[in-house]
C-alpha cells in the first residue's frame, strides 16, 4: 500500500515572485498540482521542471509566456512542489513518472503542446513526446537527456548520484544554489526547501538520481531507446537552448542537432552565464526564445 504525504499550504506562502493560483487533477490517485496562466483557448506552452525543483523554478518564464497570449501550464511533478509525495523511494520508477505525466496530460486533454523540458522534465517529458506524439507540436530542449544506458556517464553525475543516494545531509535549496551562476537569496532558498519539511517529504528527489538509465540492461533502456527511433523520425521543430556553464550537459546539445530531423535548420542557441538550472539565471531571456521559436512556425 502506497503512503503519501502532502506538504501544508502553510509552507507556500509570501512566496517571492510565485502568486500563480494553484489547480490540481487526480493521477493514480494522488494530488497533482500544476500552475495554469493565460487564456484557456491560448496555445499550449507546458514546463517541465527536473531534480530536485518544482514549478517554482518557472516563476519568472510564466508571466513572460502569459503575456504573449499562451497558455502556461507548469505541472509539480509526483513527490515535488504542492504535488503528493509516496514516502518510500521504491514507490518511484521511471516508467511510472512517465505515466503518471502522461495521465495529467489525458486527464487535461492537452493538445497542440510547446514543450520545454530540462533535466528529469527532459527525461520525462521526452518520452511522453515520442509515444504520444499526437498531442505535441514542437519541442525545446534544455540541459536535457535521454540516456539509454549505452552511453559513457560524466564523473559530476556519477558525484551526484552517490550524494543523492547516501548523504544524510540533502538540502534542496542549497543544491538549487549549486546549480546556477546567480546567488540566490536567502528567501529563493527557502522557497525551494519549502515543499519538503522533513525527511519523508525528501524520496521522491532522493530516488531521482538512481532512476537515470546507466547500464544497458536497465528497466528504462529499451523503452528510451524506442523513443529514440521516434525522434530519429521526428519532423515536428526540435530547438536545442542548453546553457555554456552546465557541468553535466554541457554540448549535449549536438547529439540533438544531428539525430531529429525537425532540428535542422533551426536557430539554436546557446544560453550564456547560466548553469544547470537556466530557468533560474536567465528564465525571461529563455521565454524570449521560446515565444520566438513558436512564431516561427517551422
Amino acid at each position: 500500500m502506497r503512503e503519501c504525504v502532502r506538504t501544508p499550504d502553510s509552507r507556500f506562502e509570501n512566496l517571492p515572485d510565485y502568486d500563480f493560483e494553484p489547480h490540481y487533477v487526480e493521477v493514480d490517485d494522488m494530488r497533482m498540482h500544476y500552475v495554469d496562466e493565460g487564456p484557456r483557448d491560448g496555445d499550449v506552452v507546458l514546463l517541465l521542471h527536473g531534480e530536485p525543483s518544482w514549478s517554482y523554478l518557472y516563476r519568472h518564464m510564466i508571466p513572460p509566456l502569459k503575456d504573449a497570449g499562451f497558455r502556461v501550464i507548469a505541472p509539480d511533478l509526483i513527490g515535488f512542489g504542492k504535488s503528493d509525495k509516496p514516502t518510500r523511494k521504491t514507490d518511484y520508477s521511471y516508467a511510472a513518472h512517465v505515466a503518471w505525466m502522461t495521465s495529467f496530460i489525458e486527464a487535461l486533454d492537452l493538445s497542440g503542446i510547446n514543450l520545454f523540458c530540462q533535466d528529469w522534465g527532459s527525461l520525462i517529458g521526452l518520452r511522453v513526446a515520442a509515444e504520444n506524439e499526437q498531442r505535441f507540436a514542437r519541442i525545446a530542449l534544455g540541459n536535457g537527456a535521454l540516456p539509454t544506458g549505452d552511453q559513457a556517464v560524466p564523473k559530476a553525475f556519477k558525484i551526484w548520484r552517490a550524494f543523492a543516494l547516501y548523504s544524510p545531509w540533502f538540502p534542496i535549496g542549497r543544491i538549487l544554489q549549486m546549480g546556477t551562476v546567480k546567488e540566490l537569496s536567502a528567501a529563493e532558498v527557502a522557497a525551494y526547501d519549502a515543499p519538503f519539511p522533513g525527511r519523508r517529504y525528501k524520496a521522491g528527489s532522493r530516488a531521482f538520481p538512481k532512476l537515470v538509465p546507466i547500464r544497458p540492461d536497465d528497466p528504462a533502456s529499451d523503452a528510451n531507446r524506442a523513443a529514440w527511433k521516434a525522434y530519429k523520425r521526428w519532423t515536428k521543430p526540435f530547438l536545442t537552448t542548453f546553457s555554456n556553464r552546465d557541468p553535466i550537459m554541457r554540448g549535449g546539445e549536438k547529439v540533438w542537432q544531428e539525430s531529429v530531423p525537425g532540428a535542422k535548420d533551426q536557430e539554436h542557441v546557446i544560453i550564456r552565464n547560466a548553469g544547470h538550472f537556466l530557468q533560474e539565471d536567465k528564465g525571461p531571456e529563455i521565454a524570449d526564445e521560446l515565444i520566438r521559436f513558436i512564431a516561427r512556425g517551422t
